[in-house]
């Protein structure tokens, strides 16, 4: 075994996995390790079998350690480590490489993006810098604190830049991919992606169904969660919603956190160009809604992406035109049937928020007071708290009478959803009962009714009466929940607010001008598929050391 320790010397990671595997490759070699001497690496060396006694290296030193059949071996790989590295530069010739970002700046005025893969515990103050010169970011650097992520993301917000990441592998802008992107051709779909490999995986379909891609925008893995928010995902619906060039757009993510779910589905409904959504492994509240397409995975998002693309223009339903928005306003579903209940809930909370239900999906759902709806409110009336010592609601309608008085007297409801279930068993002629009540409540005051009426032709109660009765008290009827979920999200969806600092579209441009710091093949890429760019000469700000750099922070500031 033999090392070699280089003070100071900073190389991308790819160049040290190319320099590890070029050793490796060489005779009479049993391994090989070339990684910046930080103590997680060094740790992986140990892991994998290397003995680092004797090595002291720092963080910020590049340390190569070989492990041979012969001390001749193991002295001729480190010795060819210099020719190695030479061989591993970047292969498209630059003749000037500024060492700083400013400077990348200076010698580039044109750039609107910086690409940064530097490692993680540097990579949030290069972004900051880069932010701070009115740059959007792709920021591929991975183990950014999550503190870091939010403080950087509503500071590219709030100046009208877009900061993609941290963690974001793939994005597509003005034709040219950043990352791992496929090369695929312009066209009129846009794509928001928290997930690289989706964003890939549509993108490529996309243009395998013959359709192109206008922009792609990642936003990095978190930016779903609870914490984050959705601001870049949010950032890029709205830049899509403005974008002449995009008609369709397709918002992807692996299961997102449902109260952003909520915010994005508010966002992409208020925008009028179709959007595909797929979250996937989260269960959608429909079909279609609006302008809003969901698809249960990427395959199926892609195709229909194409589909619609394909439409010369998207029609609405002769109802959707005729509705008229009642918010701000809270709906109360007051249900006889547990799992109709349990549909609704499942669909609404998609696109309403907050939602509460005495049967919760999630416990942030669970409604404090079964006898007390907060907001908007589901309420399966045959639970057991609302059937000791009484008929189940499905027999008995007083209960739910008693309920739907309270909930019209509420001036902030607008929307009343009841199910009226027949069959055998069930109460002989339940909109005898139901109906008078509708009435009664839509002479006092301004408010809506949907009814789900459940039977068929043969059941006792003569479904065509009971839905003639119904509508006759003004109550709108429908035969399924989903139909009934759709018309409540058109009555009741939040109209978004437009950011405030939106993204100007002379920031992106119509070709890609770009500034890469860190790893060295994304230059190569960029270059290779026509844009301008200039590499960064990086390296880590006072020599790695934190504390320094920490002073250096402070002092740029002042």
């Amino acid at each position: 075994t033999k090392h070699e320790i280089r003070a100071g010397a900073y190389y991308d990671s790819v160049v040290l996995m190319q320099l590890q595997k070029a050793l490796a490759g060489l005779p009479g070699m049993i391994d090989a390790g070339v990684v910046m001497a930080t103590p997680a690496n060094r740790d992986l060396l140990l892991a994998t079998g290397f003995d680092l006694s004797g090595m002291d290296a720092k963080a910020d030193d590049l340390l190569i350690v070989v492990k041979a059949e012969s001390e001749a071996d193991a002295a001729s790989a480190i010795g060819q480590v210099d020719e190695l590295l030479k061989r591993r530069r970047s292969t498209t010739a630059q003749d000037f490489r500024p060492r700083s970002l400013k400077g990348a700046v200076s010698n580039l005025p044109d750039a609107q993006w910086v690409l940064i893969s530097v490692p993680g515990r540097y990579a949030a103050g290069v972004a900051e810098e880069a932010l701070d010169l009115g740059k959007h970011v792709f920021l591929y650097s991975d183990n950014v604190s999550l503190e870091d992520e939010i403080r950087l993301k509503q500071k590219a917000r709030d100046n009208g830049l877009l900061l993609m990441g941290p963690d974001c592998g793939t994005a597509i802008i003005n034709g040219v991919g950043l990352g791992f992107a496929n090369r695929v051709r312009k066209g009129d779909i846009g794509i928001v992606a928290a997930s690289g490999t989706g964003l890939q995986a549509v993108s490529a379909a996309i243009h395998n169904l013959g359709g192109g891609i206008s922009q792609a925008i990642g936003t990095g893995g978190r930016d779903l969660k609870r914490d984050v928010g959705g601001i870049c995902a949010q950032q890029g619906l709205d830049l899509l919603g403005r974008d002449p060039q995009t008609r369709v757009i397709v918002l992807i993510s692996k299961p997102p956190d449902a109260a952003v779910v909520t915010q994005l589905v508010q966002v992409a409904r208020a925008i009028e160009k179709p959007t595909v959504i797929c979250f996937i492994g989260y269960p959608p509240p429909a079909q279609k809604l609006g302008n809003l397409y969901f698809a249960t995975n990427l395959s199926e998002a892609a195709s229909l992406a194409i589909d619609i693309e394909m439409m010369e223009r998207v029609h609405k339903s002769v109802r959707e035109q005729d509705l008229d928005p009642v918010e701000p306003s809270y709906l109360r579903g007051l249900f006889s049937g547990g799992t109709l209940a349990y549909e609704a809930l499942l669909g609404l909370q998609t696109i309403l928020s907050p939602i509460y239900s005495n049967i919760p999906i999630r416990q942030e759902q669970q409604l404090a007071d079964s006898l007390v709806s907060q907001a908007h409110t589901i309420l399966d009336l045959g639970e057991d708290a609302f059937t000791q010592g009484r008929l189940h609601p499905m027999m008995d309608n007083d209960l739910r009478l008693r309920r739907l008085r309270e909930e019209t007297e509420d001036p902030a409801v607008g929307l009343i959803m009841l199910d009226v279930v027949l069959g055998e068993g069930a109460h002989p002629d339940p909109a005898s009962e139901l109906a008078p009540a509708v009435a009664e409540a839509k002479k006092e005051r301004d408010i809506e009714f949907v009814a789900i009426v459940l039977g068929t032709d043969e059941d006792p109660q003569d479904v065509s009466g009971q839905i003639e009765q119904m509508e006759g008290a003004g109550a709108i009827v429908y035969r399924n929940t989903t139909d009934a979920v759709i018309h409540a999200s058109e009555m009741l969806w939040e109209q978004h607010i437009a950011l405030q600092t939106p993204i100007p579209f002379d920031h992106i441009g119509d070709e890609l001008v770009a500034i890469n710091v860190g790893v060295e093949s994304f230059y190569d890429s960029l270059k290779s598929q026509g844009a301008s760019a200039i590499q960064v000469d990086w390296r880590p700000p006072a020599g790695g050391n934190e504390q320094m750099m920490a002073i250096l922070a402070k002092m740029r500031k002042k």
